[in-house]
């Protein structure tokens, strides 16, 4: 994953009043921190840290009122989870060892599909550790090998070179079960469904 640069402004007042201030003009309030040293209380425009998190952007270069580079660690988002209220950024080098949380990404097709099996996941996300500069931007996971009645779990998921999993190693990740039609009767009664896996089929016309 490559670096995205966006330009952040050091800010002086502080404090829900002055952050509603600054939202109000379409900024953030930031902070970065880490690495020992002192704390600097920041800016950034809301359409700017809305890209870096709709691009997955793990790795910024800050630029502006500071030069530094750093990962994004806390995202606080308003009630209605639409509007970003405040972001951490945590400094890092490009050789330290970051933590990081990832989406899955599955990859191949499970035989167990054609056993009369359904792939359920379980775990859409995962937490590794790895170089700075080497931030995937996801976890593929390979399902070439998953028959009907098996599990894989985040200890079996292959990682990039110098990534370990922080994840439990017992978590799992996917399965391949019996499928089973849920009656009606059962969903209305709350009985709760899992996060089946169906195959898409490609639209007839794209619109």
């Amino acid at each position: 994953m490559s670096s995205e640069t966006i330009t952040v402004s050091r800010r002086s007042d502080i404090g829900s009043n002055a952050s509603k201030r600054l939202r109000a003009k379409g900024q953030v309030p930031a902070i970065l921190y880490g690495h020992g040293e002192q704390n600097v209380n920041l800016t950034v425009k809301a359409d700017t840290i809305r890209g870096v998190i709709n691009h997955g952007t793990k790795l910024l270069s800050l630029t502006g009122d500071i030069t530094d580079m750093a990962v994004l660690r806390q995202v606080q988002w308003d009630t209605y989870g639409i509007d970003v209220l405040h972001v951490d950024f945590h400094r890092v080098s490009a050789s330290e060892a970051v933590e990081v949380t990832l989406p899955v990404k599955l990859h191949g097709e499970a035989p167990g599909t054609g056993e009369g099996g359904q792939l359920v996941f379980q775990t859409h996300e995962l937490t590794i550790e790895c170089p700075a500069s080497s931030i995937p931007d996801y976890i593929e996971v390979s399902i070439a090998g998953l028959h009907l009645g098996q599990s894989i779990h985040a200890g079996e998921v292959k990682l990039p070179e110098g990534s370990t999993m922080v994840t439990s190693h017992s978590v799992i990740v996917v399965q391949c079960i019996k499928h089973v039609e849920v009656a009606d009767d059962d969903v209305a009664a709350g009985g709760a469904e899992p996060e089946l896996i169906r195959k898409e089929t490609p639209a007839k016309e794209a619109e």
